[in-house]
């Protein structure tokens, strides 16, 4: 399974690379007020993707941080002498199926 997952990582680097060398050509990005950047394609790909990485990141922050501590009270709630198998003396997490 190892060489499975091995195979796989590599082939995903040698595509990338590949995608790399035949996108060198500069290309012009516009922004508001005149203002441009030329850099080729792939570094233009790549910013927009570690941006958009960074973005979401920054979205999901407060709530990582929200859950977490929820989990740490609740942990700490439990180990404090908690010994009641009682399912309404822990606090509830909140709902998360809506996605936001």
């Amino acid at each position: 399974m190892w060489l499975l997952q091995w195979t796989l990582k590599a082939a995903i680097f040698f595509t990338l690379f590949a995608f790399a060398l035949n996108n060198q050509e500069d290309i012009l990005v516009h922004f508001f007020f005149g203002a441009a950047w030329r850099a080729p394609l792939i570094v233009v790909v790549l910013s927009v993707f570690i941006l958009g990485v960074a973005v979401g990141v920054m979205g999901m922050l407060p709530r990582w941080w929200k859950l977490r501590r929820l989990a740490k009270s609740s942990n700490a709630s439990s180990a404090a002498g908690s010994t009641s198998p009682n399912a309404s003396d822990k606090p509830a997490l909140p709902d998360t199926a809506h996605g936001i």
